[in-house]
């Protein structure tokens, strides 16, 4: 048996499990009707193959009509969600696995318009920062009421299978009763730390009635919540062994922070830029001070920080949430001794904040997960070997070196800059997105194993690829700032990448036009903002930055709200002149009535990329396919067999912002569902 602390088991009551690592109950938002049907089943049971012990599901599962998915949840109300359930369960059972789910009443924290349309309901009128719903103050039918509520849940979790069930506490309802900052009730629900206990206590009274002992009840709850006014951390200690006194339950999951803020939930998640495993040895000090089983999950992305945290004793059993999204088969590589080839969670968040904006999880550089139905994780090896010329080493072209190299084929890759990276490598320099050149750095080790060929410096032209003798031709150059969007003066203006790259000097009076609204607007802003600029963030979009998203805008804002940035929304760019030194803005509005004007030294437009993709229509006439991409055989997952031209000495197609400007994760997206069918 290994000595290696994570591949230790442990005796949770009766469960045996296999190892010490688990993936913590998350929601990527993949049920259908509300049921964890096929495709949420497939994306459970693949991490359960890839080794882990205990996979939690479900963050979290609705106990009540009354607490409706603000995103696409689990409606574990619902008696039809038992054989779904079952049918989970019995797969992830098959090949060694625990599995549980976490079940919830959220209280304050949804929306009235959400679901049935049924009140918000919390121990206080005092609306969530978040949700924006404002709360009827619970009655005591709605405590009766909702109690039943988690034991029928739980009734119907055990009836599915389930080896236990978590009850997600912290920003929910049952913290809302705990935290004396949202319990305003009088009687013996209000009041002492007692009574603001007693809400939690009777639920898992009547859960335990309806399960018996022979099922796992575990908490995840905040032991700090790092607010004034709030649950500190002393009465979180109290709290916690009065948790373990209780006898109701068999572990506690603890967290330290609150979510009822964007800035809050960015704390207790914390994302790339941010430190690793903050709130580790606050968790060690709850186990220390309580001496029962405890698990903790937040931000620990690589293995040598989930080893620690197991050998040093902070934790019996360590979560690798959001790594487990990036790479499902994290134990299986450590049992195989196989660690550096782990994909790297980048901390990026793509994952949680599209599921904020009412979108699906998915991993920013792992375009299988979420899509295991149709995505492979492990390559099968391709009946035919071909030889396929990639140009352009950024993620889309990597991708696609990489899921070709697996497969078997000959792949040559030129890249005319000395580096590989693309939009990656210039994004990384900035100090909070540094953890982004993992993305790269993984590729390029995937595609020395496969002995992909690399040729930077090169400045790839058409009798360059031919020369090559390829079946298969890939462009993926990428594309340019795209700034000549203004009725007159572009030639006066620079782009975001110019200074993010260093290319321009900043200037001290500083005016940045960003209705692309992603990363680089923000970076070039923070970039200015310390270099001692006066900056003014400009959009004519209602709200700035819209794909950063909700967590990753959060250390920005820290930043340059710090540096007295001036943020103007729903005012658009319209023309830049030169006075003198100055430039002169003019301003409009898309909402019509406004021309104003205001001068600057420096105007920066940020409008995403155009297309670097003269390569590709220089190709085209060669190629015999002419360019064409059968979107029908794409999805399907079939090779590409479209014949425009018979002559044609090879297949061309393009990916990523070659095509058109997008994100990182749909250029990883594009080079694996191409290259995984050459």
């Amino acid at each position: 048996m290994s000595n290696d602390p994570l591949l230790q088991p442990y005796q949770l009551k009766h469960l045996k499990l296999r190892n010490r690592i688990i993936v913590t109950s998350h929601e990527p938002a993949y049920p259908e009707d509300g049921m964890p049907k096929e495709r949420y089943r497939a994306y459970t049971v693949e991490r359960a193959k890839g080794g882990v012990a205990l996979t939690m599901t479900a963050g979290s599962a609705a106990v009540s009509k009354d607490s409706p998915p603000v995103f696409n949840n689990l409606l574990a109300y619902k008696d039809e969600i038992v054989p779904w359930i079952r049918e989970m369960t019995d797969a992830v059972h098959e090949v060694g696995a625990a599995i549980m789910i976490q079940l919830t009443h959220l209280g304050r924290r949804t929306r009235w318009d959400k679901g049935d349309w049924l009140p918000v309901v919390a121990p206080s009128h005092h609306r969530e920062a978040s949700h924006r719903a404002f709360p009827k103050k619970l009655e005591d039918w709605d405590i009766e009421r909702i109690i039943k509520d988690f034991a029928d849940a739980a009734e119907r979790m055990k009836a599915g299978g389930m080896d236990g069930v978590e009850l997600e506490a912290y920003g929910h309802l049952i913290d809302q009763f705990v935290s004396p900052l949202t319990n305003e009730l009088d009687g013996p629900y209000g009041g002492s730390l007692d009574n603001r206990l007693r809400f939690c206590f009777d639920v898992f009274k009547a859960i335990r009635k309806r399960v018996g002992d022979d099922f796992i009840l575990g908490l995840r709850y905040t032991a700090d919540e790092c607010l004034s006014g709030g649950t500190g951390k002393a009465e979180g200690i109290e709290i916690s062994k009065r948790l373990k006194e209780s006898g109701l339950i068999d572990y506690l999951n603890v967290i330290r922070g609150h979510i009822d803020t964007d800035a809050g939930l960015t704390d207790v998640i914390p994302i790339q830029g941010m430190a690793n495993s903050p709130h580790l040895d606050f968790a060690g000090e709850i186990r220390a001070a309580t001496d029962f089983p405890t698990f903790h999950a937040a931000k620990i992305p690589d293995v040598a920080t989930a080893r620690h945290a197991i050998a040093a004793g902070k934790v019996d059993m360590v979560g690798m949430t959001r790594a487990h999204m990036t790479d499902p088969h994290i134990v299986r590589k450590i049992i195989e001794k196989r660690e550096e080839e782990i994909r790297p969670c980048v901390g990026a968040n793509y994952c949680l904040d599209r599921i904020y904006q009412g979108g699906a999880a998915y991993c920013i550089h792992n375009a299988a997960t979420g899509r295991e139905l149709t995505m492979p994780h492990i390559l099968a090896k391709a009946d035919v070997k071909k030889k396929v010329v990639i140009v352009g080493a950024g993620p889309a072209g990597l991708e696609a070196a990489r899921v070709a190299g697996e497969r078997g084929h000959k792949v040559v890759v030129f890249e005319a800059a000395n580096n590989p990276g693309g939009q990656i490598r210039l994004t990384a320099q900035s100090e909070r997105r540094r953890e982004m050149i993992s993305i790269i750095d993984w590729r390029m080790s995937q595609c020395e194993k496969y002995d992909v060929t690399f040729h930077f410096n090169t400045w790839a032209e058409a009798d360059t690829i031919e020369a090559e003798n390829p079946d298969v031709v890939v462009i993926a150059t990428g594309g340019l700032p795209h700034t000549e969007v203004l009725s007159r003066g572009n030639e006066l203006v620079v782009s975001s990448w110019d200074i993010i790259s260093g290319d321009v000097k900043p200037g001290t009076n500083v005016l940045i036009f960003d209705d692309a609204g992603d990363h680089a607007g923000l970076q070039a802003a923070e970039f200015l903002a310390k270099a001692g600029a006066k900056v003014e963030i400009m959009t004519p979009d209602r709200s700035f930055a819209p794909e950063v998203m909700a967590m990753n805008l959060v250390p920005y804002m820290r930043s340059l709200q710090k540096h007295d940035v001036t943020f103007t929304v729903t005012y658009r760019l319209d023309a830049v002149e030169k006075s003198g030194n100055q430039l002169v803005a003019h301003v409009g509005s898309d909402y019509g009535g406004i021309a104003k004007q205001s001068s600057y030294d420096q105007i920066i437009v940020n409008h995403g990329t155009i297309p670097l993709d003269e390569l590709y229509f220089e190709l085209k006439p060669s190629s015999s396919n002419l360019g064409e991409m059968s979107h029908d055989q794409l999805l399907a997952g079939e090779p590409q067999s479209v014949v425009r031209n018979p002559e044609g000495k090879f297949q061309l197609f393009r990916i990523g912002d070659a095509v058109a400007a997008r994100n990182t994760h749909a250029a990883v997206y594009d080079g694996l569902r191409l290259a995984k069918d050459i």
